[in-house]
């Protein structure tokens, strides 16, 4: 682990900061402890939302919108994000980092349990998905995230790797995180064996999985 601590460290060396406004919501959500992306995820994003070109985004826990906002800068204006957030606490933050940066006409935020608000939108809807909410919850977000992801969409999975606790053996990991690891366990099972789905698992960040629908 400590060779992948080093090969982490030497990849963020190459890696920009955000600057301005998304610089500061990304400063202040480390700073309080809120879960973000990483910055090797963040550009892995990059890349595919470039390649991608979606229109219609979906993100599975908004946070801070800190994830929502650096998306909504990578693609077109014409674009659309919708994101769906639990915590009340946290769409208040989110609403008014979103104001603060002008995207409110771009990005919606959703507030409620995920597995209940996902059912509320329409079939075949979104050209790309990021799930970055409670991973133990992934695996019964899946069907509606596949169900609302149109044919050749993409869909993106943050920290599957659970940082390395999903390698170990049931037994293995601390029982109060047993439950977590092995809905995670079955959601990289699910997604890698769909017959709809084309999945590549990635050790980069805390584990990313990026999953195409056919």
């Amino acid at each position: 682990m400590l060779e992948l601590d080093r090969i982490s460290s030497f990849i963020k060396s190459y890696i920009n900061d955000d600057e301005g406004r998304l610089g500061e919501i990304y400063a202040d959500a480390v700073t309080r402890g809120v879960p973000v992306i990483r910055p090797e995820t963040r550009e892995l994003i990059k890349t595919q939302l470039i390649l991608k070109k979606p229109k219609k985004l979906l993100e599975v826990g908004t946070a801070v919108g800190y994830s929502a906002l650096y998306m909504s800068t990578l693609v077109s204006d014409d674009a659309h994000i919708t994101t769906l957030e639990l915590s009340e606490d946290r769409v208040a933050d989110a609403t008014a980092n979103i104001a603060s940066m002008g995207k409110e006409e771009q990005i919606t935020i959703i507030q409620g349990d995920a597995a209940d608000t996902l059912k509320t939108l329409p079939d075949d809807t979104f050209d790309f998905a990021f799930v970055d909410a409670a991973k133990g919850q992934y695996i019964a977000y899946y069907p509606d995230v596949m169900r609302v992801v149109r044919s050749g969409g993409l869909i993106i999975s943050d920290n599957v790797l659970q940082d390395g606790d999903v390698l170990e053996s049931h037994f293995l990991v601390e029982k109060r995180n047993r439950t977590i690891h092995d809905r995670m366990r079955e959601y990289l099972y699910t997604i890698t064996h769909d017959d709809k789905l084309d999945t590549a698992i990635l050790s980069v960040g805390d584990g990313v999985a990026i999953s195409v629908k056919r």
